[in-house]
């Protein structure tokens, strides 16, 4: 039995990793700093929810000591420079010092399209730029951690039913009479969480020495086999969840000194954010695939179309759906 560990694993994605692992029947550590954050996880057999801080290095060296494989899907989409580099940078670097100290050689980790392990500073935003030195830190960790191996698998955005991507637009249409709407033609190539989860687990499967033996990719591209505009996939998530009879609301597009502005005021409300002036720099370019990288199809996954998918889960998620609309109906 393989015993894995996985960093974010309460999560959207690591939710569905986690369910993959355990029905391979291997043993799975979750940590979090809040049990209260693992109530999708907890009861799942062979599953074991560690309560921790995962930037304390010596506990985070205690965790990984006992598993033959790590997986990393810390991640935050918000913050200032130092909430991204102590996420994706500091973290990573702290996952090769534990490595190396419990003999534990092989990790696979989530990053993002876009980012870029060999020139981090040259992508727009803060995040993509912190994505890029956290790929770096794990793929060249110098010769104290050379015996290292990792995957690196770099998604688009990412939908499914617990998505806060497609069901933020279509949340966001049923309130509002228009959307304006920054960065408008920014395009996309979502992929499916399913998808992401597989091939999480597909390169667990592998052994890093016959991986390399094998010359399977060290970097991958996850992404879907359709690319959308921003405007396109708003007025898609209206379309399927039946928002003003699926024709959705008016969208604006914003030029970027007023997006800018939107996105600033946005920052300012309580909690996450819908949108940062650094989400924006990110769209400065295309969330597709590049062709440079290998994509799903290296670890034999056909990626899913979004629309049979999100069909269902956005019209599951109204309320005329089901017995309920049934009820609402009858009366």
């Amino acid at each position: 039995m393989k015993n894995i560990l996985v960093l974010g694993g309460t999560g959207f994605v690591g939710s569905h990793v986690c369910e993959k692992l355990v029905q391979q029947g291997w043993s799975v550590t979750v940590p979090t700093r809040r049990l209260s954050n693992a109530q999708r996880v907890q009861l799942l057999p062979g599953l074991t929810v560690l309560q921790m801080d995962v930037h304390d290095p010596h506990a985070l060296t205690q965790a990984v000591a006992g598993h033959d494989a790590v997986v990393n899907l810390v991640a935050i989409l918000h913050g200032n420079a130092a909430a991204f580099d102590k996420a994706h940078v500091v973290l990573p670097q702290k996952l090769v010092k534990a490595c190396h100290a419990a003999g534990v050689n092989r990790v696979v980790h989530v990053s993002a399209l876009g980012a870029n392990d060999q020139r981090p500073g040259t992508a727009p935003s803060e995040y993509l730029r912190s994505k890029g030195r956290g790929e770096a830190a794990l793929l060249h960790p110098g010769d104290a951690a050379s015996a290292l191996h990792v995957s690196v698998l770099r998604p688009s955005v990412i939908f499914g039913a617990e998505d806060r991507f497609l069901n933020t637009f279509a949340r966001l249409q049923a309130l509002f009479p228009v959307m304006p709407l920054a960065c408008a033609h920014a395009r996309f190539q979502p992929v499916w969480v399913q998808d992401v989860a597989t091939a999480v687990v597909r390169l667990l499967e592998r052994d890093g020495d016959v991986m390399h033996r094998q010359n399977v990719p060290r970097i991958l591209e996850a992404c879907g086999p359709q690319v959308y505009t921003l405007a396109e996939l708003v007025r898609l998530a209206a379309e399927l969840s039946g928002v003003n009879e699926g024709r959705g609301r008016p969208i604006i597009p914003l030029p970027n000194w007023l997006g800018r502005i939107q996105a600033g005021l946005m920052e300012l409300s309580l909690g996450e954010p819908l949108m940062s002036r650094d989400n924006l720099d990110s769209m400065q370019v295309d969330n597709v695939a590049s062709g440079q990288v290998p994509g799903l199809q290296a670890l034999d996954i056909t990626p899913s179309a979004l629309v049979p998918i999100a069909d269902d889960y956005l019209k599951r998620n109204q309320a005329d759906y089901g017995l309920s609309g049934l009820r609402k109906r009858a009366h």
